[in-house]
């Protein structure tokens, strides 16, 4: 072993590089890895070297994930979520930077003014790295070179009701001059891809009986948004990401587009790979989200897809709200609040279901680390190698917990994983060389940075 140069800090153990899992020393200076070796268990640190951080013989240091969707709140919605809590909560999940979208604060993020007023909010409450999503809504089509020279990472899009009145949807003609601007820009436009006609088509649900809720947002909806957006996208050769893929059936049309040139890329969520419709009873309406939780063998094929790579990556699509808007005590699907809450436990859930169907931790830090990163462009963020921020998760992955609600970070407890056994335990979580989980000492400060689009 040759010596590790002098760092601030030297972190030592078993550690995901790539597609591996080796013992590594892994050297830190300034926030940035400047030397990834193998370690073989001895070895003295560099003279200047400040801190020495081993591992235990349990635990795996991976690349600090990166979860490109999450929806804060904040400003205007802030009793549904913050900054604060927000990041306190992935940061406790191994989460080192996210990507907030447009809605549902108030104002949204669709023009340079309301990005300013974002970022303003997360002053003083940033536990982790943080960056924006730009809207196209009607109203913002013809200005997206403002948001994109500001520095968002691309531009989030409806094709149904998104839920929020200031974030209204594009029709066919809209999304079609959307995908010609941002192709234009080189930018990347993010996709909610149910089609409102096909949903208006559908039967209404009207109660509590989740089959009348997952009749009324058909996969047939989805399957013809995606259908959409990709014929456009290959007209227009934009780069285009299909938010929260829950339908296995639209993976064919997207292997066709990708064979064919296509550049898309595809996300799902762990409430989609860890929970199937059979588990949703009548009423309970804390897993209501949309496009909605559907069958078993629709699971297992999101599971091929990720396997096959034409899913590139798993994201929390943390959608959260206060308890009385999930009409708990009712249980109506149709009224109530569509989201899951899960931004704490993304990691714990994906790497359960993941080991039972004989994937290692590599597969999952490229789902939830490398390739959120590499798809959103954030730079510096997703591997555990030279050059990139020393922003790590040191996981336990045969450890095991039982979720409780009321022990997460966010800021309403809910979560339909209420009492479920999870193995995979985050205990420390660092950004750019600084332990931010557990919080202690002179790490209680955030210090979390506000990322922009090309800015490493």
């Amino acid at each position: 072993m040759t010596p590790s140069p002098a760092a601030d800090l030297l972190v030592r153990g078993r550690c995901v590089v790539d597609d591996r899992i080796a013992p590594v020393e892994v050297a830190v200076r300034d926030g940035v890895i400047v030397s990834v070796q193998a370690w073989d268990g001895a070895g003295e640190a560099a003279a200047g070297t400040t801190r020495v951080v081993e591992l235990a013989a349990d635990e795996v240091l991976l690349p600090g994930l990166v979860d490109t969707h999450v929806h804060v709140n904040e400003p205007g919605r802030s009793q549904w979520e913050g900054f604060d809590s927000a990041t306190r909560a992935a940061a406790a999940g191994g989460v080192t930077t996210i990507l907030d979208m447009p809605l549902n604060s108030i104002p949204p993020t669709i023009d340079v003014e309301a990005l300013a007023v974002k970022r303003q909010a997360t002053e003083g409450k940033r536990h982790i790295d943080v960056g924006f999503w730009g809207g196209a809504v009607p109203s913002s089509l013809g200005s997206l070179h403002r948001l994109h020279k500001a520095g968002v990472f691309g531009f989030k899009c409806f094709l149904a009701d998104s839920g929020v009145e200031e974030f209204p949807a594009l029709d066919t003609d809209q999304l079609d001059a959307a995908l010609a601007e941002v192709a234009a820009l080189g930018a990347l436009l993010i996709v909610h891809a149910e089609d409102a006609r096909v949903l208006q088509q559908a039967p209404r649900s009207n109660g509590p009986r989740y089959a009348d809720f997952l009749a009324s947002r058909p996969a047939s909806a989805e399957i013809a948004a995606v259908e959409t957006v990709l014929e456009l996208a290959a007209q227009h050769q934009a780069g285009v990401h299909i938010l929260h893929l829950s339908s296995g059936n639209a993976l064919d049309s997207i292997r066709d587009a990708i064979r064919n040139g296509v550049r898309v890329s595809v996300e799902t969520c762990p409430h989609y790979l860890t929970v199937t419709s059979d588990d949703i009873g009548d009423g309970e309406t804390l897993f209501k989200c949309c496009p909605p939780i559907r069958d078993a063998d629709n699971r297992e094929r999101l599971w091929q897809g990720l396997s096959d790579g034409v899913i590139d990556c798993i994201v929390s699509d943390h959608s959260p709200s206060t308890p009385d808007l999930k009409l708990l005590d009712q249980g109506d699907f149709d009224g109530a609040w569509g989201g899951i809450s899960s931004l704490q436990l993304g990691l714990s859930l994906i790497w359960t279901d993941a080991r039972a169907r004989g994937h290692d931790l590599t597969r999952v830090a490229r789902w939830m680390a490398t390739r959120p990163a590499e798809v959103a462009a954030v730079r510096g963020k997703g591997r555990v190698a030279v050059g990139y921020h020393a922003d790590f998760a040191v996981f336990a992955p045969d450890a095991t917990f039982v979720v409780d609600a009321h022990q997460l970070h966010h800021k309403n407890p809910l979560t339909p994983y209420a009492g479920r056994s999870l193995s995979g335990v985050v205990r420390q979580t660092w950004l750019r060389g600084r332990r931010v989980h557990p919080q202690a000492g002179v790490d209680v400060e955030r210090t979390g940075r506000l990322l922009s689009r090309g800015e490493a």
